[in-house]
């Protein structure tokens, strides 16, 4: 269970897909429908579509273009935005994330949505999920020009957004992005077990695991009992 020691947090970072929403959505997205559509688009058989597109996404993994949704337009040819509207039913919050976000939203902590999701896709799934006003800001890595992967990254969000690393709280379920900000100097980091509810859970490895947000909750009765005891 993730224990976290909300006297020592003054910023709450938060990753998108597969944190705050069902990674299902992405995964059947990339693995399925759009294979599917570049098949019929190109007039290829289905085999031969997943071969090309799964080779060529696994060689831009962890990169700016692998999570962008205008590379991947040109890339193939599809309007990927539109097809994601599609498909926009599938977006789901995940277990306990809203009721996570409205506790943080009412507390005094900085909240920050840190993302390698494209701008079209956080649109879209803001506007599907009603979630952009439970954040303070928004930083998606396409605007800062390089991934979370890329310690670069932490530094022109250090620039924009400052913070402490020692008394911020990041959640992501991508392992390298939380090596990423662990190496920058970010303490508390927790990895996310089961990003995609229809998958098998993920080992978080060297990180402490987070099953569900209902672990998290709590955190504004810890405050108070800290500030209570101040002033005593």
């Amino acid at each position: 269970m993730a224990v976290i020691d909300w006297t020592q947090i003054d910023s709450v970072f938060l990753d998108l897909d597969g944190t705050l929403l069902d990674l299902h959505f992405d995964n059947y997205f990339w693995t399925d429908f759009i294979p599917r559509r570049y098949a019929n688009e190109h007039r290829i058989a289905l085999d031969g579509a997943r071969s090309t597109l799964f080779a060529r996404m696994h060689a831009l993994r962890g990169t700016l273009e692998w999570y962008c949704v205008d590379f991947w337009t040109h890339e193939l040819g599809l309007d990927i935005a539109g097809l994601k509207a599609e498909l926009r039913h599938l977006i789901q919050i995940r277990p306990g994330a809203r009721d996570f976000l409205t506790a943080l939203h009412a507390d005094t902590r900085r909240v920050v949505l840190v993302t390698n999701a494209h701008p079209a896709s956080i649109d879209l799934k803001m506007n599907q999920t009603g979630l952009e006003p439970m954040f303070d800001r928004i930083v998606s890595s396409h605007t800062l020009g390089y991934p979370k992967e890329c310690a670069t990254f932490w530094t022109h969000l250090q620039a924009i957004e400052p913070f402490a690393g020692d008394r911020t709280l990041f959640i992501d379920d991508n392992l390298a992005v939380l090596r990423a900000a662990g190496a920058y100097g970010i303490s508390h980091l927790l990895a996310v077990i089961h990003p995609d509810s229809t998958g098998e859970p993920v080992d978080p490895e060297e990180f402490c695991g987070l099953h569900a947000f209902e672990e998290l909750n709590g955190f504004s009765t810890a405050r108070e009992t800290a500030t209570s005891a101040g002033a005593t």
